[in-house]
C-alpha cells in the first residue's frame, strides 16, 4: 500500500513538476490518474523552494532582486507548466470564438499576442503582490518567516487545489488521446479528493493560527475557481489541461490579493 502510494506521489511529482524522480518512476496512465490527489502537495513543494531561495537571496540582495529570484526557481521548479497553459488559454479564448477554433488555438505550440501580454501582466502581477508581502511583514523575528513560508505554501496548495477540483466537477472536452493532461483525466475516486481537499487546505488552516482572517480567503480563491469553470464550460463544454494552469495561476494570485486585502481591511 504504501509503496503504490510513493509510485502514485512520484508520477505526480515528475508529471507536475521538474524535480528528478527515481528512475522507476514513470509516467503510467494507472498512476497519473491517481495523481490528483497529489496536486496541492506538490505545491509544498513549490511553495517551500521558492521560499527558501527568496530567503537565500533575501540574505544577499534587496527584495526586489530576492522576490524575482524566487518568482524564477519557482517556474523552473514547474518548468513553466502553468504558465504555459495560462498563456494558451489567453490566445484561445481570446483569439477564438467557437469551441473547435478555441480548441485548436490552444493546441498550437505558438503563442500569441494574447498569450505573452497575459504571462506578462500576471507575471508582474505576482511580483507586485509579493512585494507587497515580504516588504510588509519582513524578517524582523523568526515567527514571521515561518508566517511567510506556510504563506508561500498556502499559496500554492490552494490554487493547486482549485485546479483538481476541476476534474472532480467538469468534463474533459479534448478527444486527442495524446493530449499531456488525458491520463489525469479519465477517472478518479474519493481519494483524489480527500487527498486534493486535505493537501490543498491544511497550509492555510495552519496559517490561521497566525492571523485566522486568512480563513477567508478560501471563499475568494472558491469563486474565482466556479466563475473560471463555469466560464470554460460556457465556451467549450468543460476543461483542458491548459485550463487547469490558467485556473492555478489565476488563483495563486487571487489569493495573494486576498491575503493583502484581508489585513489591510479585517
Amino acid at each position: 500500500m504504501l509503496k503504490q502510494e510513493l509510485k502514485i506521489f512520484f508520477a505526480a511529482l515528475m508529471f507536475f513538476s521538474r524535480i528528478p524522480c527515481p528512475k522507476w518512476v514513470d509516467h503510467s496512465p494507472e498512476y497519473l490518474n491517481k495523481a490528483t490527489r497529489y496536486f496541492p502537495l506538490i505545491g509544498w513543494i513549490v511553495g517551500a523552494l521558492t521560499f527558501a531561495f527568496y530567503f537565500i537571496a533575501r540574505q544577499i540582495f534587496n527584495a526586489e532582486i530576492s522576490v524575482i529570484i524566487g518568482m524564477i526557481s519557482g517556474i523552473l521548479i514547474t518548468g513553466a507548466f502553468h504558465e504555459d497553459g495560462f498563456a494558451d488559454v489567453c490566445d484561445g479564448f481570446g483569439g477564438g470564438w467557437t469551441k473547435p477554433q478555441i480548441l485548436e488555438i490552444m493546441k498550437d505550440s505558438r503563442v500569441g499576442a494574447y498569450g505573452v501580454i497575459g504571462v506578462i501582466l500576471i507575471i508582474l502581477m505576482k511580483f507586485y503582490l509579493l512585494m507587497q508581502i515580504v516588504q510588509t511583514h519582513g524578517f524582523q523575528v523568526f515567527n514571521t518567516s515561518v508566517t511567510l513560508l506556510i504563506l508561500f505554501i498556502a499559496a500554492h496548495a490552494i490554487s493547486r487545489l482549485a485546479a483538481a477540483s476541476i476534474v472532480f466537477t467538469h468534463q474533459y472536452v479534448r478527444e486527442d488521446l495524446n493530449s499531456k493532461s488525458k491520463p489525469i483525466a479519465q477517472d478518479f475516486s474519493w481519494k483524489e479528493v480527500v487527498g486534493s481537499s486535505l493537501f490543498g487546505l491544511s497550509p492555510i488552516i495552519v496559517l490561521s493560527f497566525y492571523h485566522y482572517q486568512i480563513l477567508y480567503s478560501i471563499i475568494t480563491v472558491t469563486v474565482t475557481r466556479y466563475f473560471l469553470a463555469r466560464y470554460f464550460q460556457k465556451w467549450i463544454g468543460g476543461y483542458t489541461g491548459d485550463c487547469l494552469g490558467a485556473t492555478q495561476q489565476i488563483c495563486e494570485v487571487v489569493f495573494y490579493l486576498s491575503a493583502i486585502g484581508i489585513w489591510n481591511f479585517i
